[in-house]
């Protein structure tokens, strides 16, 4: 059986995998994507799984090709987020003005995104695409690493790429050990018609049992949810009538949007923190949900995760250019203590977000009343959450500097 040799092999054809392949598109790297997927899955009007894509997102799609062959009628822009709690009178309000942005961000499916990324991974010459496939067998040699699919097809590679998400089978062959909790909580993900138009504004309530989000689509009326709760709430959630549960959404959404009207199905996952000690190894590199996951409630996983991936294309380039072994673990170090500093600060940042939030302890109600009230009059303040926000502070990959 012929052997198949590539420079680097990424496990797993999501939006993190996807856009590592299309930024390598102009090297002379030889490149596998392997998915255990279809290439692409159906699309319909009630799709549950959104992402927030920042502007630092938005800026890395538009320099590599992607955001033109993004569906325009599909993206929803938003340039203000409002958040309070329920209850009392602590909110904070967010608007793209107050930084002289024309929006914070975009909502957009998930499978629109993926769609784009494909659309143009067919034109690349330097990638081939092994989907449905996946590693049965990976051993790593001093100059190579050598793989089996179940497909029986042979492959060697300099690199690995974990990008197989948070349960990733390359992490655990590698023996990565993770560090993790879990946030005991559950996240509810559904699409909902609203009576009022949301004006495309994000919207987010935390209640005594978690955050419950209303992201704006590309109808006005039409709202993707995030309603994260302890495990057994969610369960009872799902297990209600769609007249029981559209009425309880909007009882606990304060009406901001009046009457609430489930459309198609409610999905829920379990929430966890999830951090690998290590993002590289000998021949491997993990990015995306394969290297951490964190909490959904500033809508920031996609956004790091492509970060991600640039940050490791960057790295893998200027290796290449150098004549160097792109998979060796020297050669990767740059990217991990890089990596793992900006994921290790959302990770405390969303931590301290949610354990602020939690509960109703008086005296963190009243601390929650004067940080938000302090962050929503502090100018200074509310400028650098926003830029945070929009992914434009911290250490950024090359392509994100003014051209």
């Amino acid at each position: 059986m012929m052997m198949l040799s590539y420079d680097l092999t990424i496990v797993g054809g999501g939006i993190v995998g996807l856009t590592l392949a299309i930024s390598l598109a102009k090297s002379d790297l030889r490149i596998a994507i392997i998915e255990s997927k279809e290439k692409l899955s159906r699309d319909d009007l009630c799709v549950s799984r959104v992402s927030a894509i920042n502007i630092a997102s938005r800026t890395i799609f538009e320099k590599l090709g992607v955001w033109e062959y993004i569906n325009a009628s599909r993206i929803t822009p938003y340039a203000c987020m409002s958040v309070w709690e329920k209850d009392t009178a602590a909110k904070i309000e967010f608007s793209a003005s107050d930084v002289n942005a024309p929006q914070l961000g975009y909502i957009i499916e998930n499978e629109q995104i993926k769609k784009a990324l494909m659309t143009l991974l067919e034109q690349q010459t330097n990638v081939t695409f092994y989907a449905p496939d996946k590693i049965c067998k990976v051993s790593m040699g001093d100059g190579e690493a050598w793989l089996t699919l179940g497909s029986d097809k042979q492959l060697t590679s300099k690199l690995l790429v974990g990008a197989d998400g948070a349960n990733s089978w390359l992490r655990n062959q590698a023996n990565i050990p993770l560090t993790y909790w879990d946030y005991e909580q559950d996240a509810l993900v559904a699409t909902i018609k609203t009576e009022l138009a949301h004006e495309n504004c994000a919207r987010q309530i935390f209640t005594s049992s978690g955050p419950l989000a209303f992201l704006p689509l590309f109808e006005d009326n039409l709202c993707s949810i995030v309603w994260s709760a302890p495990a057994h709430e969610i369960d009872k959630l799902k297990a209600l009538s769609r007249f029981e549960f559209n009425k309880q959404l909007s009882c606990m959404f304060d009406n901001r949007l009046g009457a609430c009207e489930l459309q198609g199905e409610r999905l829920h996952f379990p929430l966890r923190m999830r951090y690998a000690r290590d993002f590289a190894k000998h021949r491997i590199a993990l990015i995306g949900d394969a290297a951490h996951t964190i909490h959904p409630l500033a809508g920031q996983g996609v956004n790091l995760g492509i970060l991600d991936a640039l940050s490791l294309s960057e790295c893998i380039q200027a290796n290449h250019d150098a004549g160097k072994d792109i998979g060796l673990y020297p050669q990767l170090r740059q990217f991990e203590r890089w990596r793992k500093t900006e994921a290790v600060q959302m990770i405390a940042a969303m931590e301290l977000l949610k354990r602020l939030f939690q509960g109703n302890d008086p005296g963190k109600k009243i601390l929650r009343n004067l940080a938000l009230l302090f962050a929503d009059n502090i100018l200074p303040v509310k400028k650098q959450f926003i830029r945070q926000a929009m992914g434009l502070s911290g250490e950024l990959p090359a392509i994100l500097n003014p051209s």
